[in-house]
């Protein structure tokens, strides 16, 4: 499975851009961007989701577990 941080920067390059570019466009810092891509931890989601409108693409809820309410 890729990580968001991997496909961050698989996109970024797909369009050209480097990260200072992305930065500014998704109005996020550089160095949360390089964080990002770094796949580090702890990260603010709003942001990763300011970055990843960027691509038509935001952040959510996947089920590991098929478990229903009785």
């Amino acid at each position: 499975m890729k990580t968001c941080g991997k496909y961050v920067k698989e996109m970024r390059r797909q369009y050209g851009l480097t990260q200072e570019q992305l930065a500014m466009k998704a109005g996020v810092g550089l160095r949360f961007l390089r964080e990002l891509e770094s796949d580090k931890p702890t990260i603010r989601m709003d942001k990763v989701n300011m970055v990843l409108e960027m691509f038509g693409a935001e952040l959510g809820v996947v089920s590991k577990n098929n478990i229903t309410e009785q």
